[in-house]
């Protein structure tokens, strides 16, 4: 019987190791270095286009109201016609080169050559990467055919100018990769096609790559700087509004609490007053009934907007329309023209409302003495049925404060009292002026 082969494991010679690990490195090089220029002639892809300002795209008068387009891109008419002036100025260039140089090209190949140079750059702003590929094969294919008469650069202006403009166009829309393959086939291309001038054309590129890219940076970091300032905009507006639902709370919560002392003290007093009376007690029961519906609706109004750690706040008692008068003569003394209109019975308002109206009136008055000094201010609050309406409205003012506008957080405190009491507001400019008109719903339970 015979023993069984026995395997022998050759391991490489240093020597083979070092190779192997060479070559495996200078695989994953060219694999790196090919990227780009895979990326720039097959798989790449541009970025979306940038909204165009109003400036840049001003919308085609109703006169023309019958074209298929509403607005008029000026950046890609400019193109189309810089492609036509391009075409037109690259033939009658190639024609005289023809005709001195006895060219056997026929008219049809001079126009294919002078297409070729100008076609390119009418897809720059749509397509910038399918622009530099055609102008990649179309602006070499043109120069071969026409270089036969033309005596030292083969190049013409008109395939120069598109290709720089399409280049530039891929260094502000594409990746970084993406351009340093666009560089490197345009290198190697003009090497190819003439490389006497080689240094001039990489020189050229290069340029126009670190413009682009110089631009599309810029671009960038302002885009990124206007989303920042976005959300931190949205972040103070959320703060604001909860710093003021935390204020209204706090006002509220006076009103609540007397309420829920009120009925405590007549709890307690009723039935010592009663001394058996059911008349009496019936009535001091519907009373103490009354409070209750009317703690509970106003709890109800606050309960979405009160915070913890509101208990450990101030909540000092608020004013109401009573100081009204108070409130003008105030805005009177700083310089105010204020007109005051009372219309129907305001005495009787719940004083949840009547806060509400009293400090609608009192941000608008402060806001037409930051921002219209001097000023005449009409103030009219009436009531209509179940309804209360707040109209404040002033003028342009004497003199200009230099802050723009009635913008703050103070409309935004005016949104959420009307919000919590169920209302309506308005405010903005009319004419010259500024005016707040704020609806409130007066219930029989308020």
């Amino acid at each position: 019987m015979t023993a069984p082969p026995t395997l022998i494991r050759v391991t490489p010679s240093p020597a083979r190791q070092f190779l192997a690990r060479r070559a495996q490195r200078a695989w994953k090089t060219a694999v790196r270095l090919t990227r780009p220029l895979t990326e720039a002639l097959v798989t790449g892809t541009s970025d979306p286009a940038r909204p165009r300002s109003r400036r840049l795209t001003p919308r085609v008068p109703r006169a023309l109201g019958l074209l298929p387009f509403r607005t008029v891109h000026l950046v890609l008419l400019g193109d189309l016609a810089l492609t036509f002036v391009l075409f037109g100025g690259g033939l009658s260039y190639l024609q005289t080169e023809a005709a001195a140089a006895r060219s056997p090209l026929d008219q049809e190949g001079l126009m294919l050559a002078a297409l070729a140079f100008s076609l390119p750059l009418a897809l720059r702003d749509r397509w910038p990467l399918a622009a530099w590929r055609s102008a990649f094969l179309l602006v070499p294919l043109g120069t071969v055919v026409s270089r036969q008469f033309l005596d030292q650069v083969p190049y013409t202006a008109a395939g120069s100018i598109t290709y720089v403009l399409v280049v530039y166009a891929v260094a502000v829309r594409c990746e970084r990769h993406i351009t340093v393959g666009v560089w490197i086939a345009s290198f190697l291309v003009a090497w190819m096609i003439h490389p006497n001038s080689l240094a001039l054309v990489a020189g050229t590129v290069s340029v126009t790559v670190l413009f682009g890219y110089n631009v599309r940076a810029r671009r960038l970091a302002a885009g990124l700087l206007a989303q920042e300032e976005r959300r931190s905009e949205r972040a103070r507006a959320a703060q604001a509004a909860l710093e003021e639902r935390a204020r209204i709370a706090r006002e509220l919560h006076d009103v609540v609490a007397h309420h829920m002392s009120v009925i405590a003290i007549q709890a307690e007093a009723v039935p010592l007053q009663a001394s058996g009376d059911a008349r009496r007690l019936e009535e001091g029961l519907r009373e103490i009934r009354a409070l209750s519906l009317a703690a509970m609706t106003e709890m109800r109004r606050v309960l979405g907007v009160l915070r913890e750690g509101d208990e450990h706040t101030g909540t000092a008692p608020q004013p109401g329309l009573g100081r009204l008068e108070e409130l003008v003569d105030t805005a009177r003394s700083a310089g105010l023209d204020v007109t005051l209109k009372l219309v129907g019975d305001l005495a009787g308002l719940p004083t949840a409302v009547s806060l509400s109206a009293y400090r609608i009136t009192q941000e608008s008055l402060s806001n037409a003495m930051r921002h219209a000094p001097g000023s005449t201010v009409s103030l009219k609050i009436a009531r209509y049925g179940a309804e209360l309406h707040v109209q404040v409205t002033n003028s342009a003012g004497h003199r200009s404060s230099g802050e723009p506008g009635h913008m703050g957080h103070g409309l935004i405190g005016m949104r959420e009292r009307v919000s919590v009491l169920g209302g309506r507001l308005w405010v903005g400019p009319t004419g010259t002026g500024f005016a707040v008109t704020a609806i409130l719903p007066i219930t029989e339970d308020a």
